[in-house]
């Protein structure tokens, strides 16, 4: 699937800003964002330097990121758990506003929770980094 640069864009901008949410950037949040935007085409210089920035950026907008496809918002939604999850706790801040980006893209909440409970019972098994936007690229 050829994804649109402004699509790409969204994708790792909602990433940055759901790291963002809590106050805190982990390590594993780090490689997550890193390993997805190397994959949707950012150059490293970009993304390491939005990274080593991203919480005293108070020009990145919080508001829920629009998908062109479908795909691109359930893809974004369940990576976005992933990442959200990805330290081994779920902040309030960080699920309310990938509800809100669910919203936004038409997902619905139903579907939302279901993908929400599959991310919390499968980190208790192992940490997947099989993200759904890979299978679009």
């Amino acid at each position: 699937m050829e994804i649109p640069a402004k699509d790409k864009s969204s994708y790792l901008k909602g990433l940055l800003i759901l790291a963002k949410r809590d106050n805190v950037l982990t390590e594993s949040e780090e490689n997550i964002i890193k390993d997805i935007a190397q994959r949707l085409g950012f150059s490293t210089d970009f993304y390491e330097y939005t990274l080593q920035n991203l919480l005293q950026n108070e020009y990145l907008t919080e508001e829920p990121v629009k998908f062109s496809e479908m795909k691109l918002s359930y893809s974004f939604i369940i990576d976005g758990l992933k990442l959200a999850h990805s330290d081994n706790k779920l902040d309030d801040s960080e699920i309310n506003w990938l509800r809100q980006t669910a919203s936004v893209n038409n997902i619905s909440m139903q579907w939302f929770d279901n993908k929400l409970a599959e991310i919390k019972i499968k980190s208790f098994q192992k940490p997947n980094r099989d993200f759904e936007i890979f299978s679009l690229i």
